[in-house]
């Protein structure tokens, strides 16, 4: 059985997924491309800041802090 698609945001922290999907603007999902976050990477949620926002997700062994409208629009297949 799959899974639904999420947006990142849905996770909780220390949750893992894969990217599924990139809804952002040409040129905020090419800059995120050129980091290596493209579809079927593995992420972790690693934590939220104060407020919820911005959000630190951990994958392809670094880390990269996201703002909530950006990570809402990176939707993700949960990792049971």
């Amino acid at each position: 059985m799959t899974a639904t698609l999420q947006p990142l945001t849905a996770l909780q922290a220390g949750q893992k997924a894969v990217v599924a999907d990139l809804t952002l603007p040409p040129e905020a999902r090419g800059r995120l491309q050129e980091l290596g976050l493209v579809v079927g990477t593995p992420v972790e949620l690693v934590r939220y800041a104060l407020l919820n926002d911005p959000l630190e997700i951990r994958f392809r062994g670094y880390n990269l802090s996201l703002r909530r409208h950006e990570a809402e629009q990176i939707y993700v297949q949960p990792i049971p």
